[in-house]
């Protein structure tokens, strides 16, 4: 009540507090013929003008200058409106109230600065009929409203009048910040009106409130609504007396604290919030209630003592309140029951995974033995492979087929220790590791617990994240994890820990030692192509809302977008496009167009767009020197080209084609043995010193590298050297020796299926790699014919004709021209 009152233009809102002045002898209304027709509009923001009250304002903004110059020079009569929204800097008609106090501009000064403060006084109240214009500034046509007369004498004003000035008498009683010049000025104001005005022109409440009482069109009303506002003001500063009042005491500095307490406690009470000492009780009563170890209840107990002698303002005390909840919070001894049913949980692992065999074997095993043992004190699995092929998921379906809680915590990028075992309690802002965080999020002390990416574990100044996960993984430790935060020791032995990782060769030694490592391979084309027609296409069209009916894929449509358009191990990518076709459906049929019967490999393409991917096929064994080997990449299997030739020189080898180390050694050690082996092949020494060599395996741009191209470059040298055909719809991959042998390669099924899906019909390979053709389904590998071998010589016998190539190349030597047969 009687608060100065920032009065700010529209524009800004930088001028001073100012007092605000009265001045009811000049009190005189406005007639309705002294008005123009198009009268001008003055927004102001922060109060609201009424009749009989002055007040200055300082104008900034140009349009503004521009309406108080125009109406000063003319009648000095405008109309002022308050806004709606104090923040908005150019008011719109919708931003301003439609009932507003006609003003008389008293006195204008321009400033040094530009500015224009006037000082104007409320004369009547009118309402806005229409608005007429928004440039060069605001303008309407108005309605005066006039004031009933009042009886003055009526004993309804005299207590309203009576009973204005009592509650005026008491907010200055109350509030010592008013000044004693206001009582002075209430004194000597006789007008009912403007008693009225003055009290709420002055009043300590919102420009809404404000607006409220200017609005009213019955003075008696309009007191009513004011002199509620007046002893709502009046409760509160009674209740912030009786606040002041029961913490009163003589304080000095180092009483202030607890000063401020006693007011926020006082506050508390009387909403009736619980206090620390409540909350700290309710604790205890759960803490009593809770299943647990002896030792964390004697731990809990002492924290709660400990707790309670603490000041609650103190920085420490949030700490320690937020760990005692986060113990209560923890599931200590609750557990879920576990459904070994072990035909259920092959059949969930069936249903959510296609193919992964052996990865699903060793899972049930692994079932198996705890459902016999009954403790999960045994190795920590860890799946490892590349992208997509499921990994993941399968840890969510581990947690499925047993009955168990799941969780899920992604190591990518942590570098932290603290991240695992937590901060210490000393530290402000302490936090719990992730490990009991996820324990926590899991409702369970034995959840199936996913450490995701477990290979991308980084560490720096603030220590060894991998090291600190030694203790989590070690079955014989994990029983009584010690986290920094919890100061207590918590039992992770119940936790089936499923670690993930794309590569074995950043995982640190100790760290791998303690998981059991569980391969998984890229998925076959085979395989994506059944688990595109089981999973992703029926997954995708419920997603996009269509039914079966509408989408239907040719098995060659399937193909065509695996073979063409993704090249991956998994299948991320081949869902995304999958999701690209029938979203193309579902499209047509939101237009209400006609829908292709069924998805060729035509249409994929046209959808699509053109082919990204293309696939390397069997060319021929039309020339020399050119020998279809067989790869392993990252994305699954494919066949790759080895080409040689040479050229008049000095025996110089060169090797292209982005080869890594490994595959040049290859190289030079084909052409050792070849050179070694050279007179059993019928090859002349002095080629070698007088022709150039140039090994080169195509798609330069893709990095190469493995040993399991050895064969396939020493048969491509003895087919240059020798001019010999190579054996038609031929393939194969092994690493050979110095002595001539044939030693095994990996990647094998993923190898056999490229050949197969390329054409090729024989492969050769190490006779070790049997074992691996064994564990390949017959139906994959139908049609295909190994040899099995131990030395290079029987390579050559297979794979190297008797027959020349057609325009056989004749080495030119310096004493004679040496027929490549002799």
């Amino acid at each position: 009540m009687f608060k100065e009152i920032t009065l700010a233009p529209i524009e800004h809102e930088e001028s001073e507090e100012l007092i605000q002045l009265i001045n009811p002898e000049k009190e005189v209304d406005i007639r309705p013929e002294d008005l123009p027709e198009e009268f001008s509009i003055l927004p102001i923001k922060n109060t609201v003008l009424f009749p009989g009250v002055i007040i200055p304002i300082t104008v900034t903004r140009q349009k503004s200058i521009r309406l108080i110059k125009n109406a000063y020079q003319d009648n000095r009569i405008i109309g002022v409106v308050a806004q709606k929204n104090k923040q908005k800097e150019d008011p719109i008609i919708e931003d301003i109230y439609r009932f507003g106090t006609v003003a008389r501009i008293i006195k204008m000064l321009v400033l040094p600065d530009g500015n224009t403060t006037i000082i104007i006084q409320g004369k009547n109240r009118f309402a806005i009929k229409e608005f007429l214009g928004e440039e060069p500034y605001l303008t309407a046509r108005i309605e005066l409203q006039t004031e009933p007369t009042l009886d003055l004498q009526s004993k309804e004003v005299k207590a309203l009048v009576q009973s204005l000035k009592d509650a005026a008498f008491k907010i200055l009683k109350l509030n010592p910040d008013i000044p004693q010049e206001a009582q002075v000025a209430l004194d000597n104001i006789n007008s009912t009106a403007f008693l009225v005005h003055f009290l709420s022109s002055n009043l300590n409440v919102d420009v809404v409130d404000k607006q409220k009482i200017l609005e009213v069109a019955n003075i008696i009303d309009r007191g009513t609504l004011l002199l509620q506002y007046m002893l709502k003001e009046i409760q509160m500063l009674e209740i912030k007396h009786e606040i002041q009042k029961k913490v009163h005491t003589d304080i000095d500095q180092q009483q202030r604290d607890y000063f401020l307490r006693q007011q926020i406690k006082v506050l508390q009470d009387e909403l009736g919030y619980d206090g620390p000492d409540k909350e700290i009780e309710k604790l205890r009563k759960r803490g009593k209630d809770k299943k647990w170890p002896k030792a964390a209840a004697d731990h809990f107990n002492k924290e709660l003592d400990k707790l309670q002698r603490t000041n609650p303002q103190a920085p420490d005390f949030p700490v320690m309140m937020n760990n005692v909840e986060f113990m209560l919070d923890l599931p200590w001894d609750e557990c879920t029951v576990d459904d070994f049913d072990l035909k259920k949980a092959k059949k969930i692992l069936d249903k959510d995974h296609f193919g992964l065999v052996k990865v699903k074997t060793r899972i049930l095993e692994y079932l198996a033995v705890l459902k016999l043992k009954k403790d999960m004190k045994g190795p920590i699995l860890c799946l490892y492979g590349p992208p997509g092929v499921g990994k993941t998921s399968l840890g969510k379906s581990i947690a499925k087929s047993l009955g168990r809680n799941y969780v899920r915590m992604s190591l990518g990028g942590l570098h932290d220790e603290a991240e695992i075992r937590g901060h210490r309690k000393t530290y402000i802002g302490a936090m719990p590791g992730k490990i009991l965080h996820n324990i926590k999020k899991a409702k369970s002390s034995n959840p199936v617990f996913v450490l995701d990416e477990i290979d991308k574990v980084r560490s720096d100044f603030r220590g060894d994240p991998s090291s600190a996960l030694l203790e989590v993984l070690d079955p014989e430790q994990n029983n009584a994890f010690a986290d920094n935060y919890l100061e207590v020791e918590y039992d992770l032995s119940k936790v089936l820990f499923i670690a993930t990782a794309n590569s074995l060769e950043t995982i640190q030694p100790a760290l791998r030692d303690r998981m059991e490592i569980i391969e998984l391979t890229g998925y076959t084309v085979e395989e994506k192509l059944q688990i595109a027609i089981k999973h992703l296409i029926p997954k995708q069209i419920k997603e996009h809302g269509l039914k079966v009916a509408d989408v239907k894929f040719l098995k060659e449509a399937v193909l065509k977008v695996i073979e063409a358009y993704t090249r991956e191990s998994g299948v991320r990518n081949l869902e995304r496009k999958i999701g690209s076709v029938v979203r193309h459906f579902a499209k047509t049929k939101a237009m209400d167009e006609k829908l292709p019967g069924e998805i060729t490999p035509a249409l994929v393409v046209k959808i699509l767009g053109g082919e990204i991917f293309d696939e390397e096929l069997y060319q021929g064994n039309e020339i020399a020197g050119v020998v279809t080997g067989l790869a392993w990449t990252q994305v699954g299997g494919d066949i790759l080209f080895i080409e040689s030739s040479v050229s008049r020189g000095k025996g110089v080898l060169t090797l292209s084609g982005q080869l890594g180390d490994v595959m040049k050694e290859s190289a030079t050690a084909a052409l050792s043995y070849l050179k070694a082996n050279a007179e059993s092949l019928k090859i002349d020494h002095r080629i070698f010193q007088n022709y150039d060599l140039h090994i080169h395996v195509p798609a330069g741009a893709v990095p190469k590298d493995g040993p399991s191209a050895g064969i396939t470059m020493l048969t491509s040298l003895a087919s240059t050297f020798t001019q010999r055909k190579v054996k038609a719809n031929l393939a194969m991959t092994g690493e050979i020796t110095l002595r001539g042998k044939v030693l095994p390669v990996g990647g094998i099924k993923e190898k056999i299926l490229a050949a197969k899906r390329s054409g090729i019909k024989e492969i050769i390979m190490s006779s070790k790699n049997k074992r691996d053709i064994q564990e390949i389904e017959k139906n994959y590998i139908k049609g295909l014919t190994f040899y099995y071998v131990d030395t290079v010589d029987e390579v050559l016998k297979l794979a190297l004709l008797k027959d020349k190539v057609a325009k056989p190349l004749e080495f030119v030597l310096p004493d004679r021209p040496v027929p490549v047969n002799s």
